[in-house]
């Protein structure tokens, strides 16, 4: 997956499971403050990534650094890429 790919898919995530409007997904959102998420929001997240995306956050300890949709750009980044 490219880039661009990876955040239209992580945007559509956003659409689909906390129906927010896609303006409003840009880098630099916070998740909480910006986009009104909360700690169950966050459980949610995590699922709708692994099954949209197929990447599984629930063990990666970089998971407690997300505060923006940068962040989550960022962080599934690597992982895809990682996996070559």
């Amino acid at each position: 997956m490219t880039a661009d790919e990876i955040v239209q898919k992580v945007n559509q995530v956003f659409y689909d499971t906390f129906e927010l409007e896609p303006d409003r997904l840009t880098p630099e959102a916070k998740l909480f403050e910006d986009l009104g998420l909360d700690s169950l929001d966050a459980v949610d997240l995590v699922a709708s990534l692994k099954e949209e995306c197929g990447v599984d956050l629930r063990q990666d300890p970089r998971v407690r650094e997300i505060r923006t949709m940068g962040d989550v750009y960022k962080l599934v980044t690597e992982i895809v890429s990682s996996r070559g």
